[in-house]
């Protein structure tokens, strides 16, 4: 092949690898089908399987799914405590599969805060609330006076102000979260992520820690993505994403009145999962008939064609059953 044949053939590459990602300002967080296979004692096991996802920057996102759907494995490789098999995902200018061991420290410490569910696991057990969270911030370089300073700042913004000088055996466990949202928020991350931050937590308490990590998307300026299966956690958020089979299934917007509606995912190479109930009701297994309408697509089950009839795609027929309706508002 000549020189000119391949870098004709590398320019038509390049252009096709930029028509299929996203522009880097398409959001903060950008996820491009995003793969992550786990190999133990010779089984594999895929948690994310081509998923696509884009938060905007000051946007709080609820992330929802059965176990094993693949999101708290998708949270971890946004905190860089993980890496990605394949795919693309970018938070905040910083390219995840990239980095080298110094800047993916970097980037934990300053660009992304993380709660854990397990309240043991976010907090030291021999300092009080303030050391808490003042911590992170020596590991930042910032002056002692001005640590102390903003930690009692944050332990106020967040509701725990009188909770500065207990240590955490001392908290009840909605106060252990709230001092960890503090902690989390104390090096001004632009993204905040949280895993089940409400699990072990009575209603009351859940509700208090939500309210935590609203203020730290409101008032401090974080982007905010919260894996949960609470349903007054989800409920709280404009938008929800849910999350089936290591892929983005569908989302819920919400309005400011309460009113939602939620939309299947169409991800960057056509795919899209069609919901539980609508393949039951209409039957519809492995190959299904695609049919061009005004103003959308048909999905028709592949029925045996009767005797005469070709074979292949089909138009509509009379005993053909109506296709499903669009979700309405909920």
């Amino acid at each position: 092949m000549t020189d000119d044949a391949v870098n004709e053939l590398a320019g038509l590459e390049a252009r096709a690898r930029a028509r299929n990602r996203p522009a880097d300002d398409d959001g903060l967080v950008v996820c491009d089908n995003l793969v992550r296979v786990y190999r133990t004692d010779g089984v594999e096991v895929q948690a994310l399987q081509g998923l696509d996802l884009v938060v905007a920057e000051g946007e709080c996102v609820a992330l929802v799914g059965a176990s094993g759907s693949g999101k708290s494995t998708l949270l971890s490789i946004l905190s860089g405590l993980d890496l990605p098999t394949a795919g693309r995902a970018r938070v905040a200018g910083h390219d995840l599969l990239a980095m080298g061991r110094k800047e993916r420290l970097g980037y934990r410490r300053r660009t992304v805060g993380f709660v854990w569910q397990q309240t043991a696991r976010n907090l030291l057990p021999h300092l009080t609330a303030l050391e808490n969270v003042a911590l992170p911030m020596r590991y930042a370089c910032v002056p002692r006076r001005a640590r102390h300073g903003r930690a009692a700042g944050l332990l106020d913004v967040l509701g725990v102000a009188h909770c500065r000088d207990r240590r955490p055996g001392e908290l009840s466990g909605g106060e252990q979260q709230r001092v960890a949202v503090a902690v989390a928020t104390a090096n001004s991350p632009r993204v905040l992520l949280a895993d089940e931050p409400t699990g072990e937590l009575d209603t009351a308490g859940g509700e208090e820690v939500f309210a935590a990590l609203r203020r730290a998307n409101e008032e401090l300026g974080a982007t905010v993505l919260v894996v949960t299966h609470d349903p007054l956690v989800s409920g709280q958020v404009r938008r929800t994403v849910r999350i089936r089979d290591g892929r983005t299934s569908t989302e819920t917007l919400r309005e400011a009145g309460g009113g939602g509606e939620e939309f299947t995912v169409l991800d960057r190479a056509g795919r899209l999962q069609l919901p539980g109930d609508f393949v039951e009701r209409y039957g519809l297994r492995g190959r299904v008939r695609l049919t061009a309408e005004t103003g959308h697509v048909g999905i028709w089950p592949d029925t045996a064609a009767a005797p005469g009839e070709r074979t292949g795609p089909r138009t509509r027929s009379p005993r053909t059953p109506p296709p499903p309706p669009p979700p309405g508002k909920s």
